[in-house]
C-alpha cells in the first residue's frame, strides 16, 4: 500500500512539473518569440534539458552514478529548480500586471463603414470602365465594398499594432520576471558559497551551575557535504568554527549527502576542529541515506566523539546525543530511555538531536536545552512556511514547557546551493547560569 501511494504521490508532482514547465514555456519562449524562429527552438529544447538535469541531479546518488557525474548534473540541475520556484512566483506576480495593461491598451472599436445600396443595371451601365484587368464585380474594385473592408481588417493596422503590443508586453514582463529570479538565485547562491555567519545567542538554564556559566557550545547543522558543496565548504566551516573559540563543538547531523569513498576527501578538514571539551556528531536522516554507520566510523578517526544514544558527562551539565528518527528504518533510531533514563536529573541536561520533531521526548526526560537543525529555516522562501508545518519550530529560541529548543538554520544547503530568506548561520550557545 506504502509502494501505491508513493507512485500516486510521484505520478501528481511529475505532472504538476509538466503543467509548470510548459506554462513557463508558454510565457517566456511561445508568447516572446516568431513561430518557427531560432530563438522558440532554442527555449524549446532548454526547458527540455533543463528539468532533465534536475531529474538526474536528484536522482544519480540514490542511483550509483559516478560521483564526477554526480558533479556535472548536479549544479546545473539543481540551480534550475531555484530559478524554476522564482520564474514562477515572478511570472504570477506579472499575471494581473498583464491583464490590466493589455486591457487599458485595447483600442477602441472603429465605427463601421456605411454600406453603399446596390447599384442598378443602369448605374452599372453607366459606371465608367474601371480600367483593363479589372472584373467590374470584383470586390477589389471598389475599396468601399464590405468584401474589402473585411479582407482588411484581417491584416490591417489595428489586429497588428494589437499583436505588436501583446508581445511587446509579453517580453517586458517576461524580461523583468527572468531578472528578477536570476538576481535572487545569484543573490542566494552567493550567500551559500560565502560560507556561513556566526549568530550568538545566550540560553539561561536554571540548574546550571555558577561554575558552568558562559559555556560556549558551535552548533553546526546541515552542512550537506556532496557533489556541490565540497572540501572548500568545509574548510570555511572548520575556519569559522576555530575562530569563535569554543569551548564545545556539537554537529548535529546531516554533514553529508554521499559515501565515504566520494565525500571521505571533503571531510577530511573537520580533523581540524579545536574545542576545549572536544567536538561531538549524531546523526541526520541523510547519514542513513548515505551509509550512517561508515560515516559514524570515518568521523572518529577524523577526531569527533560520535553520541549514538549514548551520553557523557562534562563539567557542569551531562551532554546526550540520540540517532535520528530516520534511523529507525534499519533498528537504529533514537532511544531516550539509553541515553537519558539513569542519569542525575539534579544536573543540567544538554541534548543533540538532528530533528525538533522530538523535543516532546526530550521534555519527558527533563533535558533542559535540545540543539538541532534539519529545518535549514526554509532554505528557499516560502519555504519557511511549509517547514513550519511539520516542525515545531523552524529556527531560533523557543521554550517548551521546561524545556528550551534551539534550532540552527544550518551551514550548508540541500539541493540548490542556494538560500533565500534564511541565511546559513553558526551558532555559538552561551550558556548562562541563574546563579552568577
Amino acid at each position: 500500500m506504502t509502494v501505491v501511494v508513493f507512485a500516486l504521490v510521484a505520478l501528481a508532482v511529475l505532472a504538476l512539473l509538466v503543467l509548470v514547465h510548459r506554462w513557463v514555456w508558454i510565457r517566456l519562449v511561445r508568447d516572446t518569440t516568431a513561430p518557427g524562429g531560432r530563438a522558440r527552438r532554442a527555449g524549446a529544447w532548454l526547458l527540455i534539458a533543463l528539468p532533465l538535469l534536475s531529474v538526474a541531479a536528484l536522482v544519480s546518488g540514490r542511483a550509483g552514478a559516478p560521483f564526477a557525474v554526480q558533479q556535472a548534473v548536479s549544479w546545473p540541475g539543481y540551480l534550475w529548480l531555484a530559478l524554476l520556484l522564482y520564474l514562477v512566483l515572478a511570472l504570477l506576480v506579472a499575471e494581473p500586471v498583464r491583464f490590466v495593461w493589455l486591457r487599458r491598451a485595447r483600442p477602441a472599436s472603429p465605427t463601421p463603414a456605411p454600406v453603399p445600396e446596390p447599384a442598378t443595371a443602369t448605374h452599372r451601365d453607366s459606371a465608367p470602365d474601371p480600367g483593363p484587368g479589372t472584373s467590374p464585380a470584383s470586390p477589389g474594385a471598389n475599396p468601399a465594398s464590405p468584401a474589402f473592408e473585411a479582407r482588411g481588417s484581417g491584416s490591417g493596422a489595428p489586429e497588428g499594432a494589437t499583436q505588436t503590443r501583446r508581445v511587446f508586453v509579453a517580453r517586458t514582463l517576461a524580461a523583468a520576471a527572468v531578472t528578477a529570479a536570476g538576481a535572487t538565485v545569484a543573490y542566494g547562491t552567493h550567500g551559500v558559497l560565502r560560507g556561513p555567519r556566526v549568530k550568538r545567542v545566550t540560553v539561561p538554564l536554571a540548574k546550571l551551575p555558577r561554575a558552568a556559566h558562559g559555556f560556549r557550545i558551535a552548533v553546526v547543522s546541515d552542512v550537506h557535504l556532496g557533489p556541490v558543496l565540497g572540501r572548500a565548504h568545509t574548510e570555511r566551516i572548520v575556519r569559522t568554527v576555530n575562530s569563535t573559540q569554543p569551548d564545545l563543538i556539537a554537529i548535529v547531523g546531516d554533514l553529508v549527502d554521499g559515501s565515504v569513498p566520494d565525500l571521505g576527501p571533503a571531510a577530511e578538514p573537520l580533523a581540524r576542529l579545536r574545542a576545549r571539551h572536544g567536538s561531538f556528531f549524531v546523526t541526520g536522516n541523510h547519514e542513513y541515506f548515505s551509509g550512517a554507520q561508515q560515516w559514524v566510523d570515518h568521523v572518529r578517526e577524523l577526531g569527533l566523539h560520535p553520541l549514538e544514544n549514548a551520553r557523557t558527562e562534562l563539567p557542569g551539565f551531562d551532554l546526550a546525543g540520540v540517532n535520528d528518527v530516520a534511523g529507525e528504518s534499519e533498528g537504529h533510531g533514537p532511544d531516550f530511555a539509553k541515553a537519558l533514563g539513569d542519569r542525575d536529573r539534579g544536573r543540567t541536561a544538554v541534548l543533540l538531536a538532528h530533528q525538533p520533531i522530538v523535543i516532546h521526548d526530550a521534555v519527558e526526560h527533563g533535558v533542559d536545552l535540545q540543539l538541532s537543525g534539519h529545518t535549514h529555516g526554509g532554505q528557499l522562501w516560502p519555504g519557511n512556511y511549509l517547514a513550519d508545518l511539520a516542525n515545531p519550530t523552524v529556527a531560533g529560541l523557543e521554550r517548551y514547557g521546561d524545556t528550551q529548543l534551539y534550532v540552527s538554520r544550518g551551514a550548508g544547503a540541500w539541493g540548490p546551493p542556494v538560500r533565500v530568506g534564511a541565511p546559513s548561520d553558526i551558532t555559538v550557545v552561551e550558556l548562562a547560569s541563574y546563579q552568577s
